[in-house]
């Protein structure tokens, strides 16, 4: 059995949030993946399913960002689970948008949801970390992860939880390189052998008209140019 988390906030207030990235990634995999219906347990909204042969738990804390590990801790101890058996989705403000990246162990980086899991279950649990991009100062990180995405972001952002669902059942696996995959897929679909060749077909120009051609040299003296001009 395995515990997914998505980290964020509770309320419609911080629904649209990038601080709550993680939460939209496990509400894609449950739709996607026909989970069972949300419900109340330990602090947080939990459903289950299976991805593949795993069975898979996926949590939400209700506890707020900055004491998410005591929903976490409750679920791990119920469960009977080790720290390895849990992945945590959350964003991340040192990845560019749309950017992924999967992480077993470690250190906290600031994130004080991560802070919080990490005081109750210890750093030996997998991470999903999800770009969200830097304000460019520190000081306006608190206002931007807690800011809606912009419009502009919708894009990316759909590909992006679309690929972790694609991919959702590989990463159950253990197959990191496969899900990964899948998110690129979505994320930067490659282009097509024959697309390139009719762009580089297209872009090769074409030879004018006859009449476009450089007139030839007159090659009459001017004895003979004389007369051809009086005939």
């Amino acid at each position: 059995m395995k515990l997914w988390v998505g980290l964020g906030n509770p309320g419609a207030k911080y629904a649209g949030n990038r601080h709550n990235i993680g939460f939209m990634a496990v509400d894609r995999i449950a739709a996607a993946h026909g989970f069972a219906p949300w419900r109340a347990k330990f602090r947080a909204e939990l459903t289950e399913g299976r991805l593949g042969s795993e069975k898979v738990l996926l949590l939400k804390p209700q506890t707020f960002m900055n004491l998410s590990g005591q929903s976490v801790g409750e679920a791990m101890r119920f469960f009977k689970l080790d720290p390895a058996d849990i992945t945590v989705f959350h964003d991340e403000i040192d990845l560019g948008p749309g950017k992924v990246r999967v992480k077993s162990g470690g250190g906290h980086a600031g994130h004080n949801g991560l802070r919080s899991i990490h005081d109750h279950i210890g750093p030996h649990y997998v991470r999903v970390r999800l770009g969200v991009g830097h304000p460019g100062d520190k000081a306006r990180v608190p206002g931007y992860v807690l800011a809606d995405f912009a419009k502009a972001d919708q894009y990316w952002l759909d590909d992006l939880l679309r690929g972790i669902s694609d991919g959702a059942p590989q990463l159950a696996d253990g197959d990191t390189g496969k899900f990964m995959n899948a998110v690129a897929l979505r994320v930067a679909p490659p282009r097509s052998s024959t697309s390139a060749a009719k762009t580089e077909k297209a872009d090769v120009p074409k030879p004018g008209p006859a009449t476009d051609a450089a007139p030839e040299p007159d090659t009459r003296n001017p004895l003979q140019r004389l007369v051809d001009r009086f005939r």
